[in-house]
């Protein structure tokens, strides 16, 4: 499958929304949380069993974002889109089939394996387009498509729970939900699959510079360089920290605020984490588009440095004032989502456009990682301050302080981020080949 080339006159506003198709379908993947009771009520499992085809799903993200990269950039947006229609949507399918059939490895399979796959390539399907397009402002661009990550679970939360109701939540109920969500998910990213096109040339937008600009660095040799693994620590570090409130909100929140004269219900801490969602979304648009002006290195200073600084408020006077605690929160989740959406454009300014999405996918094993590492700090270290008797605040006290080191250290990996050395970019001669094959190709 050839990449689409725009046509003369086409407009570069048609990308994002073909990007948002993709990511705002994939973002349902935040909204597992939503069929969990009803699994374990209808097949008898764990709580552990019901995350596994989440968890499942998190790893393959990463793993074939990493391994698909360099397939993505060869072979197009389109190809990567359809592929990851073809793999999301079976998931869905398979997983119903094993909700039918009540064959829960058919479930992890099928949304873990499968459904994973589609994850990681949509992820970056549309990345190296974007920033093609708008050369101008890569982080605007990379933040629009993003930000649709973030909020499919606004979408698929409360239309997963209205079709549970409405169907049952017993294994018939659960299996029909997932049918209806494969289905559904295939046509909409069949919009984005169908819209999206490659610029023509390497200068889309008059008086911006050229896409090709600057040096380029292969994937290949940017992992052999100091800045891709000082990105790596820096994206884990931010990603660990943002995790590690986002994925015990609820109950962070309840047992920050108990004993006191104002706690903390269970539908007020609903809409907490509801609140939480929006700052991560809002992050990926509104600080991605900040690094725009004030430059890639300088947003990240604010990510680690500022976010090193709310999680001290929170350890210090978090259960003293719920305003505080909640406003630390918010930004917090905010430089989350930011961290996300950014890294991007900073591969661009480093690495050049030439394989960024192959570079970008072999970066997000950074996100398996903290996937991993943010919840396990949390919880483990919450479970041994309970079970040493102690309640509240004090069950997060040196998970807070943990988390601040780790964005320290994000912090010091930034400051060590330094222009690519020459003997990384590819050749002038070289260069020039790509150059022409990529003219050729596009004029066919």
């Amino acid at each position: 499958m050839s990449p689409p080339v725009a046509p003369p006159g086409w407009s570069r506003w048609l990308v994002p929304p073909a990007a948002l198709s993709v990511h705002l379908s994939i973002g349902q993947a935040y909204a597992w949380s939503v069929f969990k009771p009803p699994l374990e009520s209808a097949l008898g499992l764990s709580g552990t069993q019901s995350a596994l085809p989440f968890q499942l799903g998190i790893v393959m993200l990463g793993l074939s974002a990493a391994f698909g990269g360099t397939l993505v950039e060869r072979n197009g947006p389109r190809w990567a889109m359809t592929v990851a229609l073809i793999c999301f949507s079976s998931g869905f399918l398979l997983s119903a089939l094993g909700a039918a059939t009540e064959q829960y490895w058919l479930i992890v399979l099928g949304y873990g394996f499968v459904g994973g796959i589609g994850l990681g390539i949509g992820y970056i399907s549309p990345v190296s387009t974007l920033i093609k397009w708008f050369p101008d402002r890569p982080g605007m661009a990379t933040g629009i498509a993003i930000m649709g990550f973030g909020g499919g679970a606004l979408i698929a939360s409360p239309w997963s729970a209205q079709m549970l109701e409405s169907f049952g939540s017993d294994s018939s109920g659960i299996a029909l939900a997932f049918l209806v969500h494969g289905l559904t998910y295939a046509v909409f990213m069949t919009l984005g699959v169908l819209l999206v096109r490659v610029p023509r040339t390497e200068k889309p937008v008059e008086g911006a510079p050229s896409a090709l600009a600057g040096p380029q660095v292969s994937a290949r040799s940017a992992v052999r360089t100091p800045q891709f693994w000082c990105l790596w620590v820096v994206l884990c570090m931010n990603v660990t920290a943002g995790i590690g409130i986002l994925e015990k909100a609820a109950p962070m929140i309840t047992d920050f605020f108990e004993g006191t004269s104002t706690p903390v219900s269970v539908s007020a801490a609903a809409g907490f984490v509801a609140l939480l969602s929006a700052a991560n979304m809002a992050g990926r648009i509104g600080w991605s588009s900040t690094s725009d002006l004030i430059g890639r290195k300088n947003i990240y200073r604010v990510y680690l440095g500022v976010g090193a600084v709310m999680y001290a408020l929170i350890a210090l006077f978090g259960d003293s004032s719920k305003p505080l605690f909640i406003l630390c929160a918010l930004v917090i989740l905010s430089f989350y989502g930011g961290g996300f959406a950014t890294v991007p454009a900073y591969l661009k300014d480093l690495f050049g456009t030439y394989q960024v999405g192959a570079i970008h996918g072999r970066l997000l094993t950074a996100w398996s990682t903290a996937g991993v590492l943010g919840p396990l700090i949390v919880n483990w270290i919450a479970d041994r301050q309970e079970d040493a008797g102690k309640h509240g605040s004090a069950l997060y006290g040196l998970s807070f302080v943990i988390m601040i080191g780790l964005l320290v250290v994000g912090f010091v990996a930034n400051e060590l981020v330094r222009p690519v050395n020459a003997r990384h970019h590819i050749p002038a001669p070289r260069q020039e080949a790509v150059d022409v094959q990529r003219q050729q190709s596009e004029s066919a």
